[in-house]
């Protein structure tokens, strides 16, 4: 399984943080926190105050391509967060979603790199992919992994500390981002949830900035526990 950059990846270098630099964003140094495998940053157009990234340091397609080790390690990495979360928002509501790609930008991906999407609040959003016909299983490393072992694309889902998979093939792009913002905001129809339309508008970077200003100090200080 390749783990070497991949030259017209957003996630690797040297295209990492170019959609930052567009808009006029702090890119690297806006990283919380980073290990040899995994770094953990705001969303580049977060849905809401809170809403990080954790992202893979070298090129994975996707959470089902990772070892059991590296699994292991991501679980820790979501733990953390959700201990900032609790500490800055209060009760452990956290959401966790991705889109597993088994063939190019499948699933509803349009990125091709693990990143794992983290919010600190936010229930519905497996109803709404089940409402789809879309019928999630636990999500066991095992499990996750068959899907992308399958060639099959998969949605991740945690919340209320649950986590599902389920099938993805032929759901539209960003459904999970789509299913989030709805989520958060009922009365949402028609957008803008995608992060193309979003990134660089005052409402996203305001959000942006509120988020590293809120989570930055806790994570700071987990990095020193």
């Amino acid at each position: 399984m390749r783990t070497d950059a991949v030259h017209d990846c957003v996630l690797c270098p040297p295209l990492r943080f170019r959609f930052n630099a567009m808009a006029d964003l702090p890119g690297e140094a806006a990283v919380f926190a980073a290990d040899d495998d995994f770094f953990l940053m705001p969303d580049l157009a977060p849905l809401v105050e809170g809403h990080l990234l954790l992202v893979t340091t070298r090129h994975h397609q996707c959470a089902g391509a990772f070892g059991r080790a590296m699994w292991a390690r991501a679980k820790v990495w979501r733990d953390r967060v959700a201990r900032t979360y609790r500490q800055v928002y209060g009760p452990d509501e956290l959401l966790l979603f991705e889109h597993g790609p088994a063939t190019e930008q499948g699933g509803g991906a349009c990125i091709d790199h693990a990143h794992w999407h983290l919010l600190p609040s936010g229930t519905g959003v497996r109803a709404l992919v089940e409402e789809r016909g879309l019928p999630g299983r636990p999500a066991s490393y095992e499990a996750v992994r068959r899907f992308f072992h399958g060639r099959r694309s998969y949605l991740l889902v945690e919340e209320q500390g649950t986590a599902t998979v389920h099938p993805a093939d032929g759901v539209p792009s960003q459904f999970l981002r789509w299913a989030a913002a709805v989520a958060h905001d009922r009365t949402l129809t028609g957008g803008p949830w995608r992060w193309q339309e979003c990134f660089g508008l005052p409402g996203s970077r305001e959000r942006f900035f509120r988020t590293i200003e809120a989570l930055q100090p806790y994570e700071r200080a987990e990095s020193h526990q």
